[in-house]
């Protein structure tokens, strides 16, 4: 380390971006989308499903 202030540098910051924890955090948060989306889109479905079975006629 030297004395002169202008020489010193800021350590460089690091947010875990491109840490494992980060990756595994981020591949659980899209598995939960992906599952709740899919489960949404599959109730439309059986939604449909079920008025088209009891419609008058």
């Amino acid at each position: 380390m030297t004395d002169n202030p202008a020489e010193q540098t800021a350590p460089p910051r690091d947010l875990g971006a491109g840490s494992e924890k980060y990756k595994e955090k981020a591949v659980a948060f899209r598995v939960l989308i992906y599952v709740v989306v899919s489960h949404l889109l599959a109730g439309f479905i059986w939604l449909l499903f079920h008025l088209g079975a009891h419609a008058p006629k």
